[in-house]
C-alpha cells in the first residue's frame, strides 16, 4: 500500500494528549492518529470497514507502519 505523508500542524496540549494515548494503546504516535481517522471515518460512513476481521475483539495494535496487529487477550489459567 502506498503511504502519503503530509504536515499536520497541532496545539502543544493536542499534541501531548494525542502522545499519552498513543502510549497507552501501545502506538507509535503516527500509528494512533491514522487509526483514529480511519475509525472516525468509518463511523461517519465515509470510509468502508476492513473485510475480514472483527471489530469485536478488541482494537488492533498498529506499529506505526500501517500494518495492524492482532489485540493481545489476557486470559487466566485459574478455574
Amino acid at each position: 500500500m502506498e503511504r502519503k505523508s503530509f504536515l499536520l500542524r497541532l496545539d502543544p496540549a493536542t499534541m501531548a494528549a494525542l502522545r499519552a494515548w498513543a502510549s497507552d494503546d501501545l502506538r507509535s504516535l503516527n500509528g494512533q492518529m491514522e487509526f483514529l481517522l480511519r475509525r472516525a471515518l468509518r463511523e461517519a460512513g465515509r470510509m468502508p470497514a476492513p473485510k475480514g476481521r472483527g471489530e469485536t475483539a478488541g482494537p488492533a495494535l498498529d506499529d506505526g507502519d500501517g500494518a495492524a496487529l492482532p489485540a493481545v487477550q489476557m486470559r487466566s489459567d485459574r478455574t
